[in-house]
């Protein structure tokens, strides 16, 4: 099948990507960088190639199934990433959104397989689940940017406070830099969510269906939604560190990881990936 033989090739030059940027990361390393990220960008064009392979088997943008939307937010990752790699001094950050966006491909690959949209009873609202799966996509890959640059925040934060001086360090961007980060990340991701969640409910009301709004899924959206909220009033309104806001930017993101896995209990996305 040529699906399984374009994303298993994707697969394979990701993982050789990622071994040049870790050995580029363990000691500078200009050429591996190069190829690592050259080898990124054939893969982008992989994940680009199995996307489209999946919408002339679809009919339609391929959103609606987990396979696809992992794949989706898969090949959103890698782009934001290789953006990331032309940043100075975060090529840390790029290795570890290299890292989740391998992680997702891989395991899409090894427990997913590629269906068919089963959302024949949803087709009066068929464009607005497409135009919620895609934010959820969009949403995700700027809030992952978020939680990385907050990690490291807080890893520099232990770093410097116990004055443990190395070359990781010295490669890595200031405090402020790093919180300036992953705010503006979260600033972009929070609203994309906000406005996914809006559309969600639109579906559901137009569908007559109330009863989704008190779905798992729905549920523990809007208690993700409500950390990355507190996460800005905690920032703005009580002007709190950068080391506790990137706690709560940490939570969140686990909020938003756990989401994907209530599906097998979330009658609204028991079909779908989001």
């Amino acid at each position: 099948m040529l699906l399984n033989l374009i994303y298993d090739a994707g697969i394979c030059i990701y993982a050789l990507s990622l071994l040049f940027y870790i050995s580029d990361c363990v000691k500078r390393n200009r050429a591996a960088k190069r190829i690592g990220t050259g080898l990124l960008v054939v893969a982008a064009l992989f994940q680009c190639g199995a996307i489209g392979i999946r919408v002339g088997e679809t009919g339609t943008f391929p959103v609606f199934t987990s396979f696809d939307f992992l794949l989706l937010s898969s090949f959103s990752v890698t782009v934001t990433s290789i953006v990331i790699i032309f940043t100075r001094r975060a090529e840390f950050a790029a290795l570890l959104m290299n890292i989740i966006g391998f992680c997702v491909m891989l395991l899409n690959g090894l427990l997913l397989t590629a269906g068919y949209n089963p959302l024949e009873s949803w087709q009066t609202v068929h464009g607005l689940l497409m135009l919620h799966i895609a934010l959820a996509s969009v949403s995700f890959t700027a809030l992952t940017v978020g939680a990385v640059f907050a990690g490291m925040y807080m890893f520099l934060h232990r770093k410097l406070k116990h004055k443990k001086w190395n070359d990781i360090i010295r490669r890595l961007p200031s405090l402020e830099i790093l919180d300036k980060y992953s705010y503006f990340a979260l600033l972009t991701g929070t609203p994309v969510l906000i406005l996914s969640l809006v559309i969600a409910v639109l579906s559901i009301a137009t569908e007559g269906r109330w009863t989704l709004l008190a779905d798992l899924k729905v549920l523990s959206t809007a208690v993700a939604l409500g950390i990355y909220i507190y996460y800005f009033v905690r920032r703005h309104l009580h002007r709190r560190s950068g080391l506790e806001t990137a706690v709560w930017a940490l939570i969140g993101f686990g909020f938003i990881v756990l989401n994907f896995f209530l599906n097998a209990w979330s009658e609204f996305h028991r079909w779908s990936g989001v």
